[in-house]
């Protein structure tokens, strides 16, 4: 009796389970988590399989009805990166703050899924010509703003128009560089002309700026009221604060199970973290790095650890003394101990940037030499400057990126070898978008993922771009930016971005140092899918209409 009972509590528990075992039993909780098995055929299953009932009946509370998204709840998610001069106009969103809220409350054209794939928001379906140089989007016809109005192809066209034209100010300005005409065909479908064929169109509708809004009578969109076409509605709003928002009963999509969703903004990682392990909030967009091990061990805490295409940039400002000269830039790249930063830094998190803000899991990504640190290097590139030593400023602040100061204070000290002296300075949180990124000629940036390398370059490394963070203008670079965007010969454009890359590396005015992973942290009884995005924070800024509690 001793041995039967033995034999059946290991056979109770999957981890010891043989291959073929696992195998059967994974696949029975697959289907019953898609609901083609129900909980008296799962319990057969797991009996069959060998389980005791009672650990049947476990496994399916834990690893199927907790699978098994449910409406209820309110979400609170404690916030990084929020300022007090953020605001609800898509033409300036720029922080994680703004991108979390804005895929909250509106919604795009089409979105990047859970997978990584491209899929369909307020767009149904779209296709394009032959060329490319024309793209049609079919609307869901039951798509409705949150004031009730039937989300249409004339807001559509206004929300799209609103980042172009000359007086147009929005960062995204660039990515519709191409477009020459936007029109509604009925009122649900809209049709893009394009200048120059542009393959990843649908791709750049997910662009966090290009959220769609009411259109206003007299021209432009209607941002003031805070009205979008998302899965909720916005209650209160304080900017750098707190946001609450309650479901919209409109909601043309499956998802937005809470009843209600609260960010908080807590910049300071170390409140940030405390207030998730207090039960403050539900779930935090970015993890205190030094003590993730420690978090880790946490059982009411789930990690969720996301490489990504996310970029660590340090721009420097290329028509600016002494950033102006290629040699100083290649001295400072050269004085930077990449993995030193990831193992340190980073806690292994990362992966080690190459000067190149395109990522090894972007497509046309080129596998250039990887540059070293190398001080004796740098040090022939400050002497062909004509220049034996070198003394900068560097802007940082820990609210954009944990850690973010302790990184340039590393990278200070890897480059005192080359005859570099790197002062860094500890930018105030609030307002750093605003008084620091592209007003100070050196300093900490970090970018979220973008999904192809047209969306990433055009956005921050076209000379015409007004996110062109470097003020880098190379006419060869730029030339192949622009034909790259319209070939479709896959075997020509990845030759055009392999050169475009090698321009970035070796000219270019961006020190990349790493790509970072999405380091996310949720109590236990917050659930999500197998996947999750890696374009932002929190499954791609869409936790609030993905998740749901257990």
């Amino acid at each position: 009796m001793k041995e039967r009972n033995e034999s059946t509590k290991i056979r109770s528990d999957p981890k010891v389970m043989n291959n073929k075992e696992k195998q059967i039993f994974e696949e029975i909780v697959r289907d019953s988590q898609k609901h083609k098995v129900t909980r008296r055929e799962f319990m057969q299953f797991s009996m069959a399989a060998g389980l005791t009932m009672a650990a049947g009946a476990s496994l399916w509370t834990n690893e199927v009805a907790a699978s098994t998204p449910k409406r209820g709840g309110t979400f609170r998610i404690g916030l990084h990166d929020g300022n007090t001069t953020d605001s609800l106009d898509p033409a300036t969103y720029q922080s994680v703050g703004q991108i979390q809220i804005a895929h909250t409350y509106s919604a795009y054209l089409t979105e990047i899924t859970a997978n990584n794939k491209l899929g369909p928001d307020v767009a149904d379906s779209w296709e394009a010509n032959p060329t490319a140089t024309q793209w049609i989007f079919k609307l869901n016809p039951n798509a409705t703003f949150h004031n009730g109005n039937k989300v249409t192809a004339k807001d559509v066209v206004a929300s799209l128009n609103y980042h172009r034209g000359e007086e147009a100010t929005s960062a995204a300005k660039a990515l519709l560089s191409t477009v020459t005409e936007i029109r509604a065909d009925g009122d649900g479908t809209v049709v893009v002309d394009l200048s120059s064929g542009v393959a990843d169109f649908p791709w750049l509708m997910t662009d966090y700026h290009l959220t769609i809004l009411p259109a206003k009578d007299g021209g432009g969109v209607d941002w003031e009221s805070g009205i979008g076409c998302g899965p909720y509605k916005i209650v209160n709003h304080e900017a750098g604060v707190s946001t609450e928002l309650t479901r919209h009963d409109g909601w043309h999509r499956e998802g937005a199970y809470f009843d209600e969703v609260r960010f908080t903004v807590i910049n300071d990682p170390n409140a940030r973290q405390t207030a998730l392990m207090t039960g403050d909030v539900d779930s935090i967009t970015s993890t205190d790095l030094k003590t993730l091990a420690l978090l880790q061990r946490n059982p009411d805490i789930a990690i969720d650890n996301t490489p990504s295409g996310s970029a660590i940039t340090l721009p420097m400002f290329c028509d600016q003394a002494p950033f102006d000269n290629v040699d100083v830039r290649l001295a400072l790249k050269y004085s930077i101990n990449r993995q030193e930063i990831i193992d340190k830094i980073m806690f292994g998190t990362g992966t080690v940037g190459n000067d190149v803000h395109v990522s090894p899991n972007m497509p046309y990504y080129a596998e250039l030499e990887q540059r070293p640190y190398d001080p004796d290097q740098a040090k022939f590139h400050l002497k062909k400057a004509g220049m034996d030593k070198l003394s900068v400023n560097l802007s940082a602040t820990d609210s954009v990126y944990p850690g973010a100061v302790d990184m340039c204070v590393l990278f200070s000290e890897s480059a005192k070898a080359s005859g570099i002296d790197i002062n860094v300075v500890r930018e105030p949180s609030d307002g750093y978008w605003s008084n620091v990124w592209l007003q100070k000629p050196f300093c900490f940036v970090k970018w979220g993922a973008r999904p192809t390398p047209d969306n990433m370059l055009s956005l921050a490394y076209a000379a015409d771009a007004a996110w062109n963070e470097s003020h880098w203008k190379n006419p060869r670079f730029n030339e192949l930016l622009v034909a790259a965007r319209a070939e479709l010969d896959e075997a020509k454009r990845s030759e055009m971005y392999h050169e475009a890359q090698m321009l970035c590396k070796d000219d270019g005015g961006t020190i990349i140092p790493a790509f970072v992973n999405f380091v996310c942290a949720r109590r236990k009884n917050v659930m999500h899918g197998p996947s999750v995005a890696s374009s932002w924070e929190n499954d791609g800024a869409r936790a609030a209409h993905r998740w749901w509690f257990a």
